[in-house]
């Protein structure tokens, strides 16, 4: 993901994007692996760790979601990468129903992120008329409020502010990349496009400051070395994190029934 400008005059890559990014990778692979530990081999401090951190996840998923945005503006070809994630995706999606089949990835970060970059692909020259204002970030900002309880069933702050939704959009899975599925729906990684859609698209707003090298001095220069290299290997860690954590708990479950 190039993230230096083509101006002689830019800084220079912005490490603190991916300081930040490599921190919600590192915070992504522990609470996987507290739920793999818990869930999957019954094992009650995996368990308890990963509802205590389960109020946390949509933040460093969010951080994620907003830093990817600012680097859509980076990228040259934003169509081509989200095509290629999504194919990884629906790998993904084809591995889970295979093998872990109670945990059936339908539409995850992966999906959303892919058809982000799509769409931020397709809009390119719209989104390119833009200079950097504040206005639409506060846009986004409220109207992920008002989205983030669609797939509750209402539009709206609260559900004595709020106006329902047709529960029709409800009836099918067709639609449950928007945030709208019946009870039977599946995914043990969701982020629909409602809300989350909005936090991406804060993150591209804000991304023209990136683009045209005005991120605050701070930003640019490695401070963290180990978090930076994580952010710039996002997308390999996050697909081999899980088969890993797999691979060592199994190992360690066998031995630990060979010594008992």
């Amino acid at each position: 993901m190039p993230e230096n400008g083509a101006a002689g005059n830019r800084p220079g890559r912005i490490h603190l994007m991916d300081e930040l990014r490599g921190f919600a990778v590192f915070c992504m692979i522990f609470y996987h692996g507290f739920y793999t530990v818990g869930f999957l081999y019954h094992i009650d401090p995996g368990a308890f760790f990963f509802r205590f951190f389960m109020p946390a996840e949509p933040f460093f998923a969010g951080l994620f979601m907003f830093l990817s945005g600012i680097a859509c503006n980076l990228s040259h070809s934003n169509l081509a990468r989200g095509l290629k994630l999504l194919a990884l995706a629906a790998g993904v999606t084809l591995v889970t129903w295979i093998f872990v089949p109670a945990d059936l990835i339908t539409f995850g970060i992966l999906h959303f992120l892919a058809v982000c970059m799509i769409l931020a692909g397709l809009f390119k020259p719209v989104l390119d008329r833009y200079r950097f204002s504040w206005v639409p970030v506060a846009v986004c900002a409220v109207l992920y409020v008002l989205t983030k309880n669609v797939e509750a069933g209402y539009f709206g702050l609260t559900k004595e502010l709020s106006a329902a939704l047709p529960q029709a959009l409800y009836a099918a899975n067709w639609l449950a990349p928007l945030g709208f599925h019946d009870a039977a729906f599946q995914s043990a990684d969701y982020f629909p496009l409602f809300p989350w859609i909005f936090v991406y698209a804060a993150g591209i707003f804000v991304g023209k400051l990136a683009k045209a090298g005005r991120f605050p001095a701070f930003a640019y220069p490695p401070r963290f070395p180990p978090f930076s290299w994580m952010g710039r290997h996002a997308l390999i860690l996050y697909l081999a994190h899980q088969p890993v954590i797999y691979g060592v708990c199994l190992l360690i479950n066998r031995l630990a029934a060979r010594f008992r």
